[in-house]
């Protein structure tokens, strides 16, 4: 599957966070993370 790269700002706290996941072996790096969340919030919404 082919990607588009977008850029995102977060804050510090939201990093940790999401580093905090992946050091947890929930998620392999953050860009799953972030992928599972848009993911998640798109099926939520309806639009999926």
């Amino acid at each position: 599957m082919v990607m588009d790269t977008i850029q995102i700002r977060l804050t510090g706290k939201q990093i940790r966070a999401i580093d905090r996941l992946v050091q947890a072996g929930i998620y392999p790096n953050r860009s799953e993370a972030i992928r599972d969340a848009v993911r998640k919030l798109v099926k939520s919404s309806g639009q999926a």
